[in-house]
């Protein structure tokens, strides 16, 4: 197993692991900070700095799938072509630094926060979504139309609000009692391990709004106020019963 060091702190810029692997599904990390593609979220992108020196390029970072195509709990660092001698150097047990490209997690952990508050926005059902380092898109399951100005105002009031984003967990058994805190219909959480990371955003306090609660295994920011000027720049109709709402940052 990979421990997934961006559950918990998806802050971590790097860390120190060990090499469990070298296979044709990339580099394999006892620990990483490195989110795999996931959840609609885009994969991170980095190196990793071996003992001999130099640095290798992640091109991306994705789930290790076992002979039956199920995930191994393993996760791979898809190594760029830029350095092959570099990678055939590489040994298992080897300790190595890997460092992800923090600029881009960043524009994911702004957006993917963002579409959080957009179905604080939307109270519709999700069917399907994406988060890019340079978009994000959520697809509701409604008829109605909806208007661009008036959700890119609702984003601004919730990001200018500075509320706080929290990491928490349900048991599977609340989860069970509360099936209106999953907001996807195509993606449903994890079970199994007996709980369920959940985001919250707002309600910490006391008389504090909750202004979104729902499972996620992605990386956030910890404050709204951290997305900073996010507007919604495309509203399309894919569907007679989709309507898809795109999401960019605005223009300084």
């Amino acid at each position: 197993m990979t421990e997934e060091l961006f559950r918990t702190d998806a802050t971590l810029t790097h860390c120190s692991a060990r090499v469990l692997a070298v296979t044709e599904q990339g580099v394999v990390l006892d620990r990483t900070v490195f989110y795999p593609l996931g959840g609609g979220q885009a994969g991170d992108t980095g190196w990793l700095l071996p003992p001999q020196g130099g640095e290798l390029p992640i091109a991306d970072t994705r789930k290790e799938k076992g002979e039956d195509g199920q995930p191994t709990g393993r996760i791979c660092h898809l190594p760029a072509p830029d350095n092959p001698e570099l990678l055939s150097k590489l040994k298992v047990g080897d300790a190595v630094t890997a460092r992800i490209d923090s600029a881009r997690r960043q524009r994911l952990m702004r957006f993917h926060t963002a579409t959080h508050l957009l179905c604080h926005l939307v109270r519709e059902p999700v069917d399907g979504c994406s988060i890019t380092p340079d978009y994000a898109r959520l697809d509701f399951h409604m008829t109605e139309p909806l208007d661009k100005e008036q959700l890119s105002a609702g984003l601004a009031r919730l990001v200018a609000a500075g509320l706080p984003v929290r990491v928490g967990s349900v048991t599977d058994a609340e989860l069970d009692a509360r099936p209106e805190l999953v907001k996807s219909m195509s993606v449903q959480p994890p079970r199994g391990s007996g709980t369920v990371r959940t985001i919250r955003i707002g309600g910490a306090d006391a008389g504090a709004e909750l202004i979104d609660l729902q499972p996620c295994g992605g990386t956030h920011v910890v404050n709204t106020a951290e997305i900073g000027a996010v507007v919604v720049t495309k509203i399309e109709k894919k569907s007679a019963r989709t309507r898809r709402v795109v999401l960019g940052f605005a223009q300084a």
